[in-house]
């Protein structure tokens, strides 16, 4: 039987390790999303045929703006948290707070998504022609928009991971009772 105290400085450098790892991933969604939301709030072309397009007139690119500036808050408010001493045990409010994020970032990326979709094909059905023969400068900087939420969809996605990892780890697994291993 091996002795705890053996072990402790390898746990002790391994949560650092995963500490750290959690702290640049959370620092790296913030340019992230801040340059997804420029690139979206600056981003209107004029067409002389159709006038002018321009973020505002999208409430998917609306939506998808809040919630990059959702993520990036939260991104600097959970760094510093995640220093904090006295809130080292509130592993379940980061746990959950993650996964809510998580699923923000992916409802806004989706419906940002379909924009471009139907920007790029239109919808033959209701008589939509495609938005970005015309406004191609208008739909390359939202694709690069949706990349850049993209990648810090990801990053959120390996938060979620690792603060699952340190709930679920303060738990013992649970243990086979002697009928079940029998029945195996």
């Amino acid at each position: 039987m091996r002795n705890v105290s053996e072990n402790q400085p390898s746990h002790t450098n391994h949560l650092h390790n995963l500490q750290l790892l959690d702290t640049i991933l959370r620092l790296s969604v913030i340019p992230l999303s801040a340059a997804s939301i420029w690139l979206t709030v600056t981003n209107k072309q004029d067409n002389d045929s159709y006038g002018q397009l321009e973020f505002s007139s999208l409430a998917g690119l609306k939506y998808m703006i809040c919630i990059n500036a959702i993520s990036a808050g939260y991104a600097i408010v959970s760094v510093v948290a995640s220093w904090l001493k006295c809130l080292l045990s509130k592993a379940w409010a980061f746990f959950v707070s993650d996964q809510v994020v998580t699923y923000l970032m992916v409802t806004s990326g989706v419906a940002v998504l379909e924009i471009l979709y139907l920007a790029y094909n239109g919808d033959k059905a209701v008589s939509w022609s495609e938005a970005c023969v015309s406004y191609g400068r208008f739909c390359s900087r939202l694709k690069v928009a949706l990349i850049l939420q993209a990648i810090a969809l990801f990053l959120y996605f390996l938060l979620s991971l690792i603060s699952s990892y340190k709930v679920f780890s303060k738990f013992e697994p649970p243990i086979a009772s002697k009928e079940m291993v029998e029945e195996s």
